[in-house]
């Protein structure tokens, strides 16, 4: 399992320092100039470590750090910063970091730190972002099948759960329902292709804003379906 982590530094030698090292460690990375990057980006939430610099332009690391704990999200934070006194270092685990660096830091020294903190929330029974899928907004645990939707929280099926995994493996790519009924429901079953298109259905009205009009479960004509993020 590859574990997501998102830095957010304005700095890009630093930010780029950082990626290279992590996923020379076997860990996804993703950078972000800005906590409006941050924010604007769609997988925000299902990241399992924020490595963020304190300072940072128009909204502060502190500030993010604050919107994250004010939504409810508990995705471990590793502050970076040059400042090293311990005024700045209160604040900023009061304000629900869970670890500080002050830069220069060594680097060795914080891919310790992220394996410590992303074990810790994992003990603590957080969500591994592996096992979350976000669509239009909706979030969806593949692990207990629940999820939000237009239609409030629900459980899906075992087999909802497969073809969502499966198209969002596949985005932007045209699947026939051929492909996908052999690779969702197999080779000992029999159902038809319009087992499918009621699936898709259903997708359709539990996480898109206008079902009628939908823009991530969309029909190929004379194919079968392709999934948009």
């Amino acid at each position: 399992m590859k574990y997501k982590i998102a830095i957010v530094e304005d700095d890009d030698l630093i930010r780029n320092m950082i990626i290279f090292n992590l996923e020379k460690n076997g860990y996804q990375a993703k950078g972000f100039s800005s906590a409006e990057a941050f924010l604007r980006n769609s997988e925000s939430k299902i990241f399992d470590l924020v490595i963020l610099d304190i300072v940072l332009p128009n909204i502060s690391g502190e500030g993010l750090m604050r919107e994250l704990r004010k939504i409810g999200d508990d995705t471990p934070v590793l502050m970076l910063t040059v400042k090293s006194d311990m005024a700045t270092r209160l604040r900023a685990l009061n304000t629900g970091a869970d670890d500080y660096m002050v830069k220069p830091f060594n680097m060795s020294e914080l891919i310790a730190r992220t394996q410590a903190l992303i074990r810790r929330s994992l003990g603590k029974r957080r969500i591994p972002s592996s096992r979350i899928l976000i669509i239009n907004g909706h979030r969806i645990n593949t692990s207990n099948r629940e999820c939000e939707s237009n239609q409030g929280k629900t459980i899906l099926s075992e087999k909802e759960i497969k073809l969502l995994e499966y198209l969002s493996s596949h985005p932007r790519e045209p699947l026939s329902r051929a492909d996908i009924l052999e690779e969702v429901w197999g080779m000992n079953v029999a159902p038809t292709p319009r087992t499918v298109d009621n699936f898709i259905l259903k997708f359709r009205k539990l996480f898109e804003d206008d079902p009628e009009n939908p823009r991530h479960f969309l029909s190929v004509r004379n194919k079968g379906y392709r999934f948009e993020r």
